[in-house]
């Protein structure tokens, strides 16, 4: 016979913010307001524009990420992480470890080196699997 599970929800009411305090935490975790402006505010169409954030360069740290997501996306497989993050004349060149096939023990795990090349935005220019190895071999560089 199935169990079934019952959850209780708690609501709590939240203190209304100030305009200020919302200003505050959109600028902190860098959103963009695209509500209406107050009434007098409107342009001449009648409608605010949202305004646009000027795209950054990215740092290695924030390269390597966005390189791992691109290739955990492409390849679907588990990352294990950055290997390598250099900077080139357009962008970045970003290595990331990825496991392709699980094994038991792990030690029998094959592993590959992916490289993602990323423009200066972060957007994926190409990527390409340089190196497949055993886990146990990493070191040697055993190739398949």
């Amino acid at each position: 016979m199935p169990t079934t599970r019952r959850t209780t929800v708690t609501k709590t009411r939240a203190r209304p913010s100030t305009d200020e305090e919302e200003g505050t935490r959109a600028a902190a975790s860098g959103e963009v307001d695209q509500r209406a402006p107050a009434s007098g505010e409107a342009g001449a169409r009648g409608a605010a524009r949202p305004q646009r954030q000027q795209p950054r360069e990215l740092t290695a740290a924030t390269a390597g990420g966005v390189g791992v997501r691109h290739i955990a996306d492409l390849t679907s497989k588990h990352t294990e992480g950055v290997t390598s993050v250099e900077p080139v004349e357009d962008g970045w060149i970003v290595s990331v470890e990825v496991v392709e096939d699980r094994r038991i023990p792990s030690s029998g795990d094959i592993l590959a080196i992916y490289q993602a090349k990323i423009d200066r935005e972060g957007s994926l220019l190409s990527y390409r699997r340089t190196r497949r190895y055993r886990r146990s071999n990493a070191d040697i560089g055993e190739a398949f």
